[in-house]
This record gives C-alpha cells, structure tokens and sequence, in this order.
C-alpha cells in the first residue's frame, strides 16, 4: 500500500503513540520512550504514518537539523559532494537536516513505504522549506546501508566502514532535477 493510504501526524508532546513494533529494539524504545522528550527539548521533530482502521502505528521517522563538514582526509569524497555547488556557493560546511530514526512496521514492511518516506522527506525540503537546506543525512546502520544507496545516498566518508553506522548524504538538488 502507498504512503497517501495513511495518515501523517506529526508527534505531539502528549500525543498517544498507537502500537508499533519493527525488528529494531532500539527503534522501538526511541520511539516510546524518548521521542516526545526530543520534541520537547527541541532536539527533533518525529512524524508517524499511521493506520486509523486498525488503530496502528505504521512507520515514524524523525528529523533534526545537521551539516556537513569538510574532512582534509576525504578531499576525493568532499570534491564530489561540493561539485554540484556553484564555486561562488562552496564552503567548508553545508547545511543538512538529519534523518535521526526511520522505522517501518513489521507487520508493513516491504510495501515501499521506506523509500515512499524518503520521497516525502525530499520534497518537504525542496518545496515550501523554511530554511537552507540543501543535503538530507543519515547515519545508516550497515544492514540499511543498501536501502539508502537505492534511494541515491552516498557515502560522506571511507573512515567509518567497519563502524555500526555509516554517514551518508544525498544532494536535494538531484530530486528538484530528477
């Protein structure tokens, strides 16, 4: 099922959280027990999908503001990212809002919806944005890397490959050309 099949909430700080559960432990508890205080602190802003016939969380995701910096040991990585910039725009830091946690449903998974998220995430920052933002990151757990290379994401850096999470950036200006 699509994505415009369900509703879009944004998370309230007393907002009643419907059931949800995905593989991932840690996904699960952000989102019970911590995302209502990062609202709250102004630390991220979390968006549910969810089912209202069934009573059910479908999927969540959670954004907060970040940037990318440049890195002298990955000149070959940085020239790439920056060679979309217009050389009177290249600096040594861009802005970027972060996808901090992204979950779908077990009981959902594999009907798109991750990669419909993502496709939402863009167009919220290409249309109507309040801010300069122009690349979308994440720090992907490695079994998530491939579902964020499909969905046009590369690699900030080569130093962190054998670490739990890789970072990985997408350009936005892709998705305003594609």
């Amino acid at each position: 099922m699509a994505i415009e099949n369900y509703d879009f909430v944004p998370l309230k700080v007393d907002t009643n959280i419907k059931p949800f559960k995905c593989k991932d432990n840690d996904l699960n508890g952000f989102l019970f027990d911590d995302s209502q205080k990062y609202l709250a602190d102004l630390m991220a802003v979390t968006y549910l999908l969810e089912d209202l016939s069934c009573g059910k969380t479908v999927a969540y995701f959670s954004l907060l503001n970040d940037k990318i910096t440049f890195d002298p040991d990955q000149r070959s990585i940085w020239n790439r990212l920056s060679r979309r910039v217009a050389n009177a725009k290249r600096r040594r830091h861009y802005p970027a809002v972060k996808i901090g946690r992204l979950a779908v449903s077990e009981e959902y998974a594999g009907q798109g919806l991750g990669r419909d998220i993502i496709r939402l995430i863009k167009f919220m920052f290409t249309h109507g944005n309040r801010t300069g933002c122009r690349f979308i990151t994440v720090d992907a757990y490695h079994d998530a890397v491939g579902f964020y290379l499909k969905c046009g994401f590369d690699f900030i850096s080569e130093k962190d490959q054998n670490e739990i999470t890789r970072s990985m950036y997408y350009d936005l200006k892709r998705f305003l050309d594609e």
